[in-house]
This record gives structure tokens, C-alpha cells and sequence, in this order.
């Protein structure tokens, strides 16, 4: 990489714009970068830094690009750095413009512009620029790709800060870490470590997951085995767990599968005595059974032969019963003849009542001679029926047609006057409906009206706001204006007073014997004097920052006021100077206008369904009136022909009637006498009838009476049982039987007679040693039951713990692996002896490197008497890996770096950062740095030293270097004459180039 030109606008403390020619400073190999100090020095590399990466190294970066204006540009002046350079064989130029505030083109106050990057390459075929980007992202990506450097590594690199090389030098590991780290960016081998340690902690969680539930199974098995497992002293985590477990849970199974054996044991013996005992109470059950069974046989035996005179009176009764049966049938059909008869009579007395006196004495035959003739009668009315039937409907037709006729006169007396009142109701109907349509048009346009109004007043009021807020913004501003004028104009004159007495206050901070801070000497023999009026830097920054402050203040109260102006102006516009009053009353009467509109509109729905059914109505009237007429001709007709129709059948019924008052009448009369005489005649028969077969019925019985040996009907009747009775004394025989049978049938059983000879059975004995069997036949059996439960559920829980050990066992050794890796990488394994993290070995490597590179360059600058060696012993109890000495030839000792003087260190710390540099290009890819910057620090060295350094870096244009050296030192003025001065003045700070 290599600089060639840079231009700066309106930054840092250069209000001005100022160039840079780095070509011509380069072409002496050494050129000088001098001023006094905070003319600005450092501005022009945080120039370079900001053009590369759009940012200033370190402290210096902070907000967003606006603190980078100089206090001194012109208002209009825009802020801008330009730098053109050569990298990877590529000539680019970058040109970035930060974010500033801008006065506004129109109006008053400020405006925000965004900020501006442009990158261009030239292009030497054609011998012009070409663009290539405005992208802040796109530009920033290229360039680190092009360096290949971040901006921390660039600074460090390129803009060598002695101070901080010096502070390496005496640093602790830890801080030389952390600056090592970020220039090699060994984040990832960080990462490495934290993503070990992260790897080791989820697997060591689920490695006590997996033995937490294995501790668990343990725990159940302890609790299934009782007294026969012991847990073992472990918690999850610790090594041999699962050994443990699993041979604690063997055992207790063994355990349990010899108690199971001795309870099977115990079992057969309790089901043994047990079957015995059941046997000895069943025989002595039996014995019982069977002695009770021929005491109770004899028993009713007993029973029986006292109620043998019982049984033959029932047997006797039973036999006069099953004769006197041959004898019932003749019995029942008397009787229904008797009953018969006695019925016939009683209905043939009932009719003959109803009948006159001359038929009352009639017999069967006349009676049924009177019926005909009266249902001949009847028969010769039908005709009469019908036509009195007919008259009745005639005249229920014409009392129909009168109704209609009269129903017919009021409809059109009705629809006549409603037609009569058609056209003014009709107009007053169309007038309501074009009124309510006007409504509604007005309304619509009052609706449309309404929105703008009442946006209209809302932007006047608001622009009755904005106008006293704009008012009292423009008050602050002017007042926070003027008290940033005054504190800029104090701040100014106490700079002023303070620069004048410079001298003085470093002065006060000199030492004899130890060197200037401006011009390295270490005897002061006439050192400047504060006057009565010297101002303290204290009392400059505090004025400074006031004066900031104020400015802030300022600029804040401006952008409110210019954006309040600007929203007044464009209500303003939108809305004029109306007042607002005057636009909601206009609002107020529009709205009850619309209101008033709406209200007559909504009756125009109401007033078209009103006609429509008007119009409706007026063509039924006109219908109903049209269809009465009809009905009205049809009906004279209808009248004539019903008149002729009624007058023969009147002639016609006044014939069949009689005396009766109608044909219905007088057909009642004769159906009522036909039927009371065939009625008459019917029940004589039957009471003839019915006497007869009486008489024969008591012959027959008579007779069946006499073969069945009963002297008269009524003995034999007397002897006949009814079946409730008969199925009584026939079940009394039976049981007699059956239990004459059943006694003698276990009298004469041989087990029975047998067992009636034996002592009494003793069932109280025999059930007592049954209990006792059984119950020790239980207690043996839930031992057996509880002992294979207890093995099984040990079976099932070892299983699960195997299973769950197999399982774990990859994993377990997973962790073993990792933690190993893990605890070596982070520097706590005792197989790491060094405790060296692994970060700490790859920046130690890092390390030994720029040693090497450094000590090349240190031997030049101290005469062969400096080695810079990397050392990784532990210091203290601290970890080991970036220690830095420093080999002395002259004693042949090895000692630290804090210990070189201050001319030393320096020369050190040069030669360190020129090694950092090389390797850092190396890391980078090997980009060439042509151009290289260092700052300050040349005061500490006497003029043999200087001349041994400036010989190093003259050496450093053997490789078509530049270097720049920072200083303010005036024997560097004489022996560098290529020269780029910084003046600074209260207009601000310029660059004057020298000697090229």
C-alpha cells in the first residue's frame, strides 16, 4: 500500500482545505511530520484512517462522523477527506464526507445531510477515473479486503503509537493478550475454547440426567428388596456410578430369588396339610349328612302312619268325585237351557210392552205380518226425502245469493267513494316523494362538504398552535444564540492567554535530570515563568465545554424552530388565514344543515311504498267493482230458475207428508214401528224356542243321574268337585305317595343305616383344623406371591438400569473425551503444564514471531546489544504463554522489558512495532505497506542512539519504503529535510510542505 496524495476540507483543526503530496514527501525515503503541539498532527493520520475505513483510530471515534468538522470551516463549508492511493497493484481514490449540518437554502436554520462516500479507480488504458461505488458497506468491504486489516490492526500497523508499544513492553499477559488478539483476531480459537466448555457442560447435564435416573431405578430397587440392597456412596456424575449400581441390583436379586425358592417351599407344605384338611372335613361333613338324614327318615315315618285315617277319608271323597264327573255334562246343558228360557221370556215381556193394545196379544205370525206392511210404507217415502232435501238447499242457495247481493252493493258503494278521493291523494303522495328526493340530493352534497370542513378546522387549529409554538422556539433559539456567542468569545480569549503561557506550565512539570517532554534535553537551565495572569487548562476545558454545550443547545433549539416553521407554513398554506372561529362555526352550520337534510331524506322510502300500495289498492277497487256488476246479472237468472224449482216440490211434499209435520218426520214415525214389531216377533219365537229344549234337558239328566248311582240329580250334583278342590285333594294323595316312597327309600339305603350306627360326627373340630389350614395355606402363598413380585419388579427395574447403562456409556465416554479437550484447551489440565489457554499458545506463537522480526531490527538500533526473546514461563500463579525479555550481550543475563530505560524502551518499542507490522502484513495476506507512520517518542534518545534508529528506518527504503515520522524535536528538523510542518493560528491550523 502506498499513499500518494490526500486532501482535507473543513476537518479536525484545518478549517481550510489542505493538501498533501506523498509522492513528493516519499521520494527521500524519510520525511518529517512537525507543528507545535495540538497544531495537528495526529488529525492528518486520523485523515488517512478515516478516508480508509470511515472511522478515526480509538478515543477520538465516537458519534456519528459529526464531531470530525473543524470549529473553524465557513458555515456553507462541507466537510471532506480525500485520499488516493495504490494497493494490490489498484490506484483508488476514496472520498468520504461525514454528516454535517448544513444552513438551509431557504429560510432560516440548519438542515441534516446524510453522509457521503465515493470510491473511483483509474483506469490507466483510458488515463481516466472510473466509479465504482457509493456504498458505505460495499467501499468499507473493499478496502479490508484489499488491506487485509481492520482499522485497529491498520493503526497499528501503518500509524505506529509508541506510547502504546511501550506500554506492551511493560504489560502484564493479560493486557499483551488482549492487544495481540485483536490484531491477529484469534477470536476463533476462543470460540474453540468456549465451545468445548459449552460441549463439556451439555453433556456433563446429560450425563447426571442419565445417572440421576439411573440413581432413581436404584432407589425403586432399594425399595422393592427392602434389607437386601445397599446403595452405593455416589452421587450423579461421579465416576464408577453405573458399576456400582449394577452390582448392587445383582446381588439383590440373587437375593430375592432364593427367598422366592423358599417360599415356593413353605407353599407346598401349607397346600399339603391343607388338602388333608379338607378332606377330614368333608368325610366328617358327610358322616353328619348322612346320621341327620335317617334321623329325619324316621321321623316321617312317623308323621305319616298318624295321619293314615286322613288319607283314606280323602281317597273316599275323591272316588265320588270322578263318578258324579260322568254326570256333569247333563248338569251343565239343563242349566244353560234353564237360563236360556228364563231370557227368551224376559225380552218377549219387554217387547210386547211397546206395542198397542190390539197387536200386544198378537203371536209370532201376526206380529211379523204387521212389520211388512210398515216397511213397505217406508219404502214408498225415499222419493219425498229427496225433494225435501232438495227444498232445503234451495233455500240456503237463494239466502246466499241474497247475502251476495247485498255484500256486492257495499263493495262498490265503497270502492266508489275511495276512487272518488285517487287523485288528490295521488298528487299529495308524488309531492312528498320529489320533496324527500331534494332532501336527499342536499344531503349528499352537505356530506361531501363535511370531511374537508372539518379537516380544514382542524389545520387552523393547529396552525393557531404552531404559531406560538413557533414564537416561543424562536425566542429560545436567539437567547441560546446569543449565550453560545459569549462563552465561544470567553473560551476563545482564555485559549489565547493559555497558549501564550504554554511555556510556563510545562515548565512546571520539569525535573532536573530527566528529560523534556518537548525537546528530550535533561538540563533546564532557564525555564519559564507563569505570570499573574496564566490560565489553568481546567479553566479552558471548563469554558470549552460550556462553550459546547451552549452550541448544542443552540443547534437543538434552531432544528426545532426550523422544523416548527415548517409545518407552520405548510398549514398556512393548505388552510390561509382564516381564523379558526370563524371555520367551526361554518363547520357547526353545515353539520346542522346536513342533519336537517338527512332527517327529510329518510322519508323517501316510506313515501314510495305508500304510493306503491295506493297504486295497488286503486286497481283491486277498480276490479272488485267491475267483478260485483258481473255477479249482479248472474244472479237475476240464478233468482228465476230457483223461484220455479221450489214451487213442485213444495206440491210434491205436502202429498207424502200427511199429517205429519215433514217427510223426515213421518219416515220416523214408521222406521220406529217396523222395528218395534220385528223386535216383538222375534222374542216369541225365541221363548218358544227355549222352552222346548228346557223339557229335554231335564229328561237327560235325569237319566245320567240314575247310571252313576246317585239317587237323584241333586246328590249327584252334590258329590261334584270343582277343580280347585279336585287338584287340592289329588296333591294331598300324591305328597302321601311320594313321601311313603322317599322314607322307605332311605331306610333302606346301606351308607345311611351304616352311618345311624357310628359315634356323632364332630364337624366343630374338623372346620377349626381346616381354618387353620387355609389360613397358613394364604400366608404361604402371599408370601410366594410377594417374594416373585419382588423379583420380577427387580428383573424389570435391573433391565431398565442396564439398558439405561448401556445407553449412558457412549455418552460417558463422549464426556470423558470433551472434558479432557476442554479442560486442555482452557489451561486446567494437569496434562497442560503450562496452563497455557489455547488462544494464549496461538498469540505466544504469535508472539515468538514478532520477537524475531523485532530483534533484526533492535541489534541495528542498540549495536548488537538488545535481543528480544518470547518467553512462557509462568509468572506467579498466573498462566503462562506471553512473557517478553530482553537478552542484554553485554552481561549475557536475560531480564525483563520493564526494566530498559527510557531511551531504550523507546528503540524497543520501534523495533517491536516494526516486527508487529511485518508479521501483521505477512497475516494479511502479504500486502505490501510501502507507506509507514511513527509517532513521537524520538526526545528520549541521545544523538548516537537517533542515529543508530533513523540509519534502521533510512533501511526501511531498501524496500521502496516511505516512513513518516511524527515529532516535534528540533534536532529531527536538521537531520530530516523532507518536511510537512502544521501551523496553527486562531483561523485554524494549515500544512506547509519543506524541502521537497
Amino acid at each position: 500500500m502506498r499513499l500518494h496524495r490526500l486532501d482535507i476540507t473543513a476537518f479536525g483543526p484545518f478549517g481550510a482545505a489542505q493538501s498533501v503530496d506523498f509522492d513528493a514527501l516519499s521520494t527521500a525515503g524519510l520525511f518529517l511530520l512537525h507543528g507545535p503541539t495540538g497544531a495537528g498532527k495526529t488529525s492528518v493520520l486520523d485523515a488517512v484512517c478515516y478516508a480508509l475505513y470511515g472511522s478515526v483510530p480509538g478515543a477520538r471515534q465516537g458519534g456519528q462522523g459529526t464531531h470530525l468538522r473543524s470549529d473553524h470551516a465557513e458555515p456553507g463549508t462541507r466537510t471532506e477527506v480525500r485520499l488516493e492511493l495504490t494497493v494490490a497493484g489498484r490506484r483508488l481514490e476514496i472520498t468520504r464526507q461525514p454528516p454535517w449540518e448544513r444552513p438551509k437554502k431557504r429560510g432560516t436554520g440548519t438542515t441534516l445531510d446524510k453522509a457521503q462516500t465515493w470510491l473511483r479507480e483509474y483506469d490507466a488504458v483510458r488515463g481516466a477515473w472510473k466509479d465504482l461505488s457509493r456504498s458505505h458497506n460495499e467501499i468499507g468491504e473493499e478496502i479490508t479486503q484489499l488491506l487485509g486489516m481492520s482499522r485497529e490492526q491498520f493503526c497499528q500497523v501503518v500509524l505506529l503509537p509508541q506510547g502504546d508499544f511501550a506500554r506492551f513492553l511493560r504489560a502484564d499477559a493479560e493486557a499483551r493478550g488482549k492487544l495481540l488478539g485483536r490484531l491477529f483476531d484469534t477470536r476463533r480459537f476462543a470460540d474453540v475454547e468456549k465451545r468445548l466448555a459449552d460441549r463439556r457442560r451439555a453433556i456433563e447435564a446429560r450425563v447426571r440426567e442419565g445417572d440421576s435416573a439411573l440413581l432413581t431405578d436404584a432407589h425403586r430397587m432399594q425399595q422393592v428388596a427392602g434389607d437386601a440392597m445397599e446403595l452405593p456412596d455416589l452421587a450423579a456424575g461421579d465416576p464408577g456410578l453405573a458399576v456400582a449400581v449394577l452390582a448392587a441390583a445383582a446381588v439383590a436379586r440373587s437375593t430375592a430369588r432364593e427367598r422366592l425358592t423358599v417360599a415356593h417351599c413353605g407353599l407346598t407344605a401349607a397346600e399339603s396339610t391343607h388338602t388333608r384338611a379338607q378332606a377330614d372335613l368333608a368325610d366328617a361333613r358327610e358322616l353328619a349328612r348322612l346320621q341327620h338324614r335317617f334321623t329325619e327318615a324316621q321321623a316321617r315315618a312317623a308323621r305319616l302312619a298318624e295321619r293314615a285315617g286322613e288319607y283314606e277319608e280323602t281317597r273316599a271323597r275323591m272316588e265320588r268325585g270322578r263318578k258324579a264327573e260322568t254326570v256333569a255334562p247333563a248338569l251343565e246343558l239343563r242349566e244353560d237351557a234353564e237360563n236360556a228360557h228364563r231370557r227368551a221370556a224376559l225380552e218377549e215381556e219387554n217387547a210386547r210392552r211397546a206395542l198397542a193394545g190390539d197387536q200386544a196379544d198378537s203371536g209370532a205370525p201376526g206380529l211379523a205380518a204387521a212389520a211388512r206392511r210398515a216397511a213397505e210404507e217406508l219404502g214408498s217415502l225415499t222419493s219425498a226425502r229427496r225433494a225435501e232435501h232438495r227444498l232445503t238447499e234451495l233455500l240456503a242457495e237463494r239466502a246466499g245469493l241474497d247475502r251476495e247481493e247485498r255484500a256486492d252493493e257495499d263493495t262498490a258503494r265503497e270502492a266508489d267513494t275511495w276512487l272518488d278521493g285517487w287523485e288528490p291523494a295521488r298528487a299529495a303522495l308524488q309531492a312528498r316523494i320529489d320533496s324527500a328526493q331534494e332532501a336527499a340530493s342536499r344531503a349528499e352534497a352537505l356530506a361531501a362538504r363535511r370531511d374537508p370542513a372539518r379537516r380544514r378546522l382542524d389545520t387552523a387549529r393547529r396552525r393557531d398552535r404552531l404559531t406560538s409554538d413557533v414564537t416561543a422556539a424562536e425566542r429560545q433559539a436567539l437567547d441560546a444564540g446569543q449565550r453560545a456567542q459569549k462563552l465561544r468569545g470567553d473560551w476563545l480569549d482564555l485559549k489565547e492567554q493559555r497558549l501564550t503561557g504554554i511555556a510556563a506550565e510545562l515548565a512546571a512539570h520539569l525535573t532536573d535530570g530527566a528529560p523534556c517532554a518537548v525537546c528530550g534535553a535533561t538540563e533546564h537551565p532557564a525555564p519559564a515563568r507563569k505570570d499573574a495572569g496564566h490560565v489553568a487548562r481546567d479553566a479552558e476545558q471548563r469554558a470549552f465545554d460550556a462553550h459546547q454545550e451552549a452550541e448544542r443547545e443552540h443547534g437543538t433549539l434552531e432544528r426545532r424552530t426550523t422544523e416548527l416553521r415548517a409545518a407552520l407554513d405548510a398549514v398556512t398554506a393548505e388552510v390561509g388565514d382564516t381564523p379558526a372561529d370563524r371555520i367551526a362555526a361554518e363547520v357547526t352550520e353545515l353539520e346542522r344543515e346536513f342533519e336537517q337534510a338527512r332527517r327529510d331524506a329518510s322519508a323517501l322510502h316510506a313515501a314510495h311504498e305508500e304510493l306503491r300500495r295506493a297504486e295497488g289498492e286503486r286497481e283491486q277497487r277498480l276490479q272488485a267493482r267491475q267483478q260485483s256488476a258481473v255477479r249482479a246479472a248472474a244472479r237475476l237468472t240464478r233468482r228465476d230458475t230457483l223461484d220455479r224449482e221450489q214451487a213442485t216440490l213444495a206440491a210434491e211434499l205436502t202429498r207424502a207428508r200427511g199429517t205429519a209435520e215433514s217427510v223426515a218426520a213421518r219416515a220416523a214415525q214408521l222406521e220406529r214401528l217396523a222395528a218395534v214389531l220385528t223386535e216383538a216377533a222375534d222374542a216369541a219365537r225365541t221363548a218358544e224356542e227355549t222352552a222346548v229344549r228346557l223339557k229335554d234337558a231335564d229328561a237327560r239328566l235325569a237319566d245320567a243321574a240314575y247310571r252313576a248311582g246317585f239317587d237323584t240329580p241333586a246328590a249327584a250334583a252334590g258329590a261334584l268337585l270343582d277343580p280347585a278342590t279336585h287338584r287340592a285333594l289329588q296333591h294331598r294323595l300324591d305328597e302321601r305317595q311320594s313321601e311313603e316312597s322317599a322314607v322307605r327309600a332311605v331306610l333302606a339305603e346301606p351308607e345311611t343305616v351304616a352311618a345311624s350306627r357310628q359315634a356323632p360326627a364332630d364337624l366343630a373340630g374338623a372346620g377349626e383344623r381346616a381354618a387353620g389350614a387355609e389360613r397358613r395355606l394364604r400366608e404361604a402363598a402371599s408370601a410366594r406371591d410377594e417374594a416373585a413380585r419382588r423379583t420380577t419388579e427387580l428383573d424389570r427395574l435391573s433391565a431398565r438400569a442396564e439398558d439405561g447403562a448401556r445407553r449412558l456409556a457412549p455418552l460417558r465416554e463422549e464426556y470423558d473425551r470433551v472434558a479432557r479437550l476442554a479442560a486442555l484447551a482452557a489451561g486446567t489440565s494437569a496434562d497442560n503444564e503450562r496452563r497455557m489457554r489455547l488462544e494464549s499458545y496461538v498469540l505466544a506463537a504469535r508472539l515468538e514471531q514478532v520477537a524475531a522480526a523485532a530483534t533484526a531490527r533492535l541489534r541495528l538500533m542498540s549495536a548488537g546489544r538488545y535481543t528480544l526473546v518470547h518467553s512462557d514461563d509462568r509468572s506467579g500463579r498466573g498462566r503462562s504463554g506471553l512473557g517478553l525479555h530482553v537478552v542484554d550481550a553485554w552481561t549475557g543475563r536475560e531480564r525483563d522489558t520493564a526494566t530498559l530505560s527510557g531511551g531504550e524502551t523507546f528503540f524497543a518499542s520501534l523495533a517491536l512495532a516494526l516486527g508487529l507490522a511485518d508479521v501483521v502484513t505477512d497475516e494479511a495476506g502479504g500486502v505490501r505497506l510501502d507507506t509507514l507512520f511513527i509517532d513521537e517518542g524520538f526526545g528520549s534518545l541521545d544523538d548516537q542512539t537517533l542515529d543508530e534508529v533513523l540509519d534502521v528506518l533510512d533501511s526501511l527504503r531498501e524496500r521502496d519504503r516511505s516512513v513518516g515520522i511524527v515529532s516535534h524535536v528540533g534536532d529531527l528538523r536538521r537531520r530530516i529535510h523532507a518536511q510537512l510542518e502544521v501551523v496553527k493560528d486562531r483561523t485554524g491550523s494549515s500544512l506547509r510542505p519543506r524541502g521537497v
